[in-house]
């Protein structure tokens, strides 16, 4: 717990300075510690600081998880396989991952199951849509000429409301090149409908570039909790 809190309060000082840095209010950033393979244990001591959301990459990770945790939820930032979505569905507090027109139909129809089985309680799932840089969707993330129908997509759901657009920069990419543009896109997206939108942007190593760059939340693994456990 107490490696935890020094490590946390370190991450939002750090956040703090780069905010400042770049004429930011302070707090306009928020940070979603990423728990990757870290036992459930160091996450609840964490929920006990006052977090109350987590970021993970696996859906049978998060479950076993979401399922032990309280005071906390869990954001699904991982790939996330279409025959997946109802099982997202039923725990997710958030997604931050959506890529395609199928997966937000299948998020949508995930929901309004869990809610009929009463393994639900919030009607509306959040979602960030993820945006592939470079257009190799294989990584995930939609490729950028297909941002608009999913946000259509997203817009029409019953159970979905789009809270903003994430993006991981490429390997060997100008991460400043790659977050200032997607920054310009979200601006876009907000303008055309009416209210901001959340960037999503930036992880342990380059999350100070990001928030210069305009990201309102920063994905932080490894300076939060410490090197990931071998598994």
């Amino acid at each position: 717990m107490e490696r935890l809190a020094q490590n946390l309060e370190a991450v939002r000082g750090r956040i703090r300075e780069a905010e400042r840095a770049a004429g930011r209010p302070e707090g306009s950033v928020s940070l979603l510690p990423v728990s990757k393979f870290h036992p459930v244990e160091a996450v609840q001591a964490l929920a006990d600081l006052g977090v109350d959301l987590v970021g993970e990459n696996r859906e049978q990770e998060a479950r076993e998880k979401a399922a032990q945790l309280r005071g906390c939820g869990i954001a699904m930032i991982g790939q996330i396989q279409t025959k997946k979505a109802n099982a997202v569905a039923r725990w997710a507090a958030q997604v931050h991952s959506l890529d395609s027109v199928k997966l937000a139909r299948g998020l949508d129809r995930g929901v309004a199951l869990a809610l009929e089985r009463g393994d639900r309680t919030s009607a509306t799932l959040p979602c960030l849509i993820q945006v592939s840089y470079d257009g190799d969707t294989s990584r995930g993330g939609a490729a950028r000429e297909d941002v608009d129908k999913l946000v259509l997509e997203v817009e029409e759901a019953a159970h979905l409301e789009l809270a903003g657009i994430m993006v991981v920069p490429p390997l060997g990419a100008d991460a400043q090149r790659v977050f200032s543009e997607v920054r310009l896109l979200v601006d876009d997206y907000s303008q055309r409908l009416s209210r901001p939108l959340a960037f999503s942007a930036g992880m342990s190593g380059d999350f100070e570039t990001a928030i210069a760059c305009g990201s309102d939340i920063v994905r932080v693994g490894t300076a939060v909790f410490g090197p990931r456990p071998v598994v």
